[in-house]
């Protein structure tokens, strides 16, 4: 593997990839994929036929109906005026976006067969709360390590349709392959499996969030347009899935332990789906925080466009650090659940000690059987992927500027 020695490095695979597509497009060889939205509608609607505005509107109201197809729109424009993709990434887009306006319709076939599914009673869910990079992996981890909650795995969060053997963790599977090979420091930036405890980040991009799509792609006006909207018809979509889920895998009696760093700056609009929450707010040093940040969407950046601005960058994320930061104390100024505080040096120091107090602080017990799972979790995680970006990070500060 060549070494990262900057945050906007990328592999040869993906030069020769993006060099290849757009040959292809312009010689004819390919077609050239779409990104405007009703292109992208037509091409992921065609296989349902007349069934695609009943699928469309099944277990949804109408402003929720009505805010998918905005957001589609909103973020398609903004890609197109903004992003500067390369051909890889116009092509890494367009799959994108078409596989989540398919999940979307496939959700609906699935409501409209099984209303019910959306109406699961599920047990008070665990959220936890806090930038990347603050800690937040670890302490889902552990958490969800305990036999008696339940999680998401990578593959249910980017492959949220149920389906029958196995399916979904297959084509999880498949997707890290390709991801690999594409970006080979990925699982030291967040380490991955499909079958692994993950984040529910998908289901945040089925409905069109900004969080998903603004770390990939350069499109400043659909992020400051998705964040001064309304994020309940986003949450109550992950509410649905949620809930569709836990049926499908006989969890809803076992509290889901939930986090992605977006939660933080749409805390309100969550905790109106889930009011018996528990909360655990992890928190780092800013400055790492940061630092760490803004590495990881490089990393992603410069995979998709060839002109990325590591100084716009890192401007953004700190402002969407401080915005994130001003709405989850607002938020939790307002919030009366239980709540536990973590800090990301305490929790290196005696993580045992840390996870006993979380515990305490949520009124739940921490049982002989979950902290033995928590200390197999721990175990497993001593490859050397977290401090291989610590190395990584090492390297671009000792890197000559230009």
């Amino acid at each position: 593997m060549q070494p990262r020695t900057s945050p906007l490095d990328r592999t040869r695979l993906v030069d020769r990839s993006s060099a290849f597509l757009g040959r292809a497009w312009s010689k004819g060889w390919l077609p050239e994929p779409a990104i405007e939205a009703n292109k992208l509608w037509a091409i992921a609607a065609k296989s349902f036929g007349d069934n695609a505005d009943a699928y469309e509107r099944a277990g949804r109201s109408e402003e929720d109906v009505a805010d998918f197809r905005l957001r589609l729109e909103k973020l398609t424009a903004s890609v197109v005026a903004e992003a500067d993709l390369n051909p890889l990434g116009r092509a890494m887009a367009h799959g994108q976006l078409v596989r989540v306006i398919k999940q979307r319709l496939q959700f609906g076939a699935l409501w409209s067969a099984k209303p019910a599914l959306t109406e699961t009673a599920l047990a008070p869910p665990i959220i936890i709360i806090g930038h990347m990079r603050s800690g937040t992996t670890r302490v889902h981890r552990l958490l969800a390590a305990d036999p008696a909650h339940s999680s998401t795995r990578f593959c249910d969060s980017w492959h949220p349709v149920p389906s029958k053997l196995h399916a979904r963790r297959l084509w999880g599977g498949l997707n890290l392959t390709i991801a690999r090979r594409l970006n080979p420091w990925i699982d030291a930036l967040h380490p991955m499996s499909s079958g692994r405890v993950e984040e529910e980040l998908g289901w945040l991009a089925c409905a069109l969030n900004h969080s998903t799509y603004q770390t990939q792609w350069h499109i400043p006006s659909y992020s400051a347009w998705s964040e001064a909207r309304d994020a309940g018809p986003v949450y109550r979509e992950f509410a649905r899935i949620l809930r569709t889920d836990a049926a499908h895998r006989n969890l809803a009696d076992r509290p889901r332990v939930m986090k992605v760093p977006q939660f933080s700056e749409d805390l309100p609009s969550l905790l109106a789906e889930f009011p018996d929450a528990r909360l655990v707010v992890a928190q780092r040093d800013s400055e790492d925080v940061l630092r760490s940040a803004v590495s990881i969407v490089a990393n992603q950046m410069a995979i998709q466009c060839d002109n990325c601005d590591l100084d716009w960058i890192e401007q953004e994320w700190q402002r969407k650090l401080d915005l994130r930061d001003a709405r989850m104390k607002e938020a939790l100024e307002n919030w009366d659940g239980p709540v536990a505080h973590l800090q990301f040096a305490a929790l290196g120091d005696d993580w045992e000690r840390e996870i006993a107090r979380t515990y305490q602080a949520l009124g739940i017990e921490l049982s002989g059987e979950a902290l033995l799972a928590m200390q197999r979790e721990m175990a497993s995680n001593e490859s050397g992927h977290h401090t291989a970006h610590a190395d990584q990070m090492a390297a671009f500060a000792q890197a000559p500027k230009d």
